[in-house]
């Protein structure tokens, strides 16, 4: 039994009838938004797909040992206190598969008409600093243009500034690709951090210390231990088309020139499972936008100490709309936390702050706060012409677009009008 499914302690869907790996898998998961659903008879190729081990926060909380209210919490924990990694294998003891790459024998899919080619959607990309020795690990969307090479499009974060480096000193990038990896680990690939410190080290906080790497064959890197694992090397000054895709507003996203991997070697182990996520999927979403939720905490906190909670609702992408929730002190502390949410995280384009009262995960809850504690002309504030996202279909070619602020909290003016009858029932019995 493959490691990566004995740590889903979820009821996992098992499709066992023949499918394509060309849209109709596509089809099948969209059918399936929470569910952790695994393939084992792809269409012309011998390995298993999963898919949805990461798209309900409960998931995710699981993983890391913790509940949905305090992901926030833990994140912020391990981001500060990464671990030491200490258990590094070599490739040969982990893998039985060792071959010359060839992308021909993963299942890849094609997820949509549009789409330029086959994406890897869930692979782990771990490169070393050309300078300083420090290692970096991101999630990044790979167009499959051959048996041996990937497109891979690259955003001015860590890998962009390791690969420019490079090119500068003309060489190419050494890079691994991991593949089917732990709900945990994944989250710790898509954090915040400093660019000298190790998302794998934040990986390691999260498992307690226990997180393994496999030092690679033929690139001086060492990755997570995964069911799949490519190396190869980003090439310099070398760019290709990629795109259409589809992105997290469930639009596609724009055609640009973007760098090439080549790849060398591959390995895997018996009976292995790719790991396939969803574009604009809640895995894709939450993915992407829940690590993203400390970012505004810890901005927030810095204006308000009384700052209770964060999210990223999946209603907005996980990334256009934020609630926040505070325990109010003066009057104008929503609107000061309004500003700072905005600032943390430049794509946020609604942001809507409630009372601790409000249960932030229920969107029915946050709709009433706005029903009842939000006066149009006093509580919401616009600002036109600020920086926002380039996935926001409404936005403008660089992403200028208006902001929303929406103050859903009480008043103390008149606090008793705001009382919530069903919240003392209890008491009246």
């Amino acid at each position: 039994m493959s490691r990566l499914i004995d740590e889903i302690s979820d009821d996992i869907i098992v499709i066992s009838d023949e499918v394509s790996c060309e849209y109709e898998i596509t089809s099948i998961l969209k059918k399936h938004p929470t569910d952790t659903v695994v393939f084992t008879n792809v269409k012309d190729c011998d390995m298993n797909i999963i898919s949805g081990i990461c798209n309900t926060r409960d998931k995710i909380a699981r993983s890391i040992g913790t509940s949905v209210d305090k992901i926030t919490e833990n994140i912020i924990n391990a981001t500060n206190n990464p671990t030491r990694i200490d258990c590094v294998r070599n490739f040969d003891e982990v893998y039985c598969n060792n071959v010359d790459a060839d992308l021909s024998k993963i299942p890849v899919l094609k997820h949509y008409p549009r789409d330029k080619g086959k994406y890897i959607t869930a692979g782990i990309v771990i490169a070393r600093d050309p300078d300083s020795g420090v290692t970096n690990a991101s999630i990044h969307r790979m167009l499959v243009n051959s048996d041996d090479e990937l497109g891979i499009r690259i955003v001015p974060r860590q890998l962009y500034t390791y690969y420019k480096r490079a090119e500068e000193l003309g060489k190419p990038l050494e890079v691994a690709i991991a593949i089917g990896l732990s709900p945990s680990t994944l989250l710790a690939s898509t954090t915040s951090i400093s660019i000298n410190d190790s998302e794998l080290e934040v990986a390691n906080t999260f498992k307690d210390g226990n997180l393994s790497l496999v030092r690679c064959e033929n690139v001086d890197i060492e990755a997570p231990e995964c069911e799949i694992l490519l190396e190869g090397e980003i090439l310099p000054n070398v760019r290709r088309s990629e795109g259409p895709f589809v992105d997290l507003t469930d639009t596609y996203d724009k055609i640009r020139d973007e760098p090439v991997i080549k790849l060398s070697r591959m390995h895997f182990k018996d009976n292995p499972y790719y790991h396939a996520i969803l574009p604009a999927g809640n895995e894709h979403k939450l993915l992407q936008g829940l690590p993203q939720e400390p970012r505004i905490y810890n901005s927030v906190k810095n204006t308000l100490p009384t700052v209770k909670n964060v999210v990223l609702t999946e209603g907005g992408c996980c990334w256009l709309h934020a609630v926040v929730s505070i325990r109010k002190q003066t009057e104008g502390d929503a609107k000061n936390v309004m500003m700072a949410a905005l600032s943390a995280h430049p794509s946020l384009k609604h942001c809507v702050v409630v009372d601790d009262d409000i249960d932030i995960f229920d969107p029915v809850d946050v709709e009433y706060a706005i029903a009842t504690r939000v006066k149009g002309d006093d509580d919401i504030f616009i600002i036109p012409k600020a920086r926002g996202s380039s996935l926001d279909p409404v936005a403008e070619i660089d992403g200028t677009t208006t902001k929303i602020g929406v103050d859903a909290t009480k008043s103390f003016h008149n606090l008793d009008d705001y009382e919530r009858v069903s919240f003392t029932l209890d008491d009246e019995f």
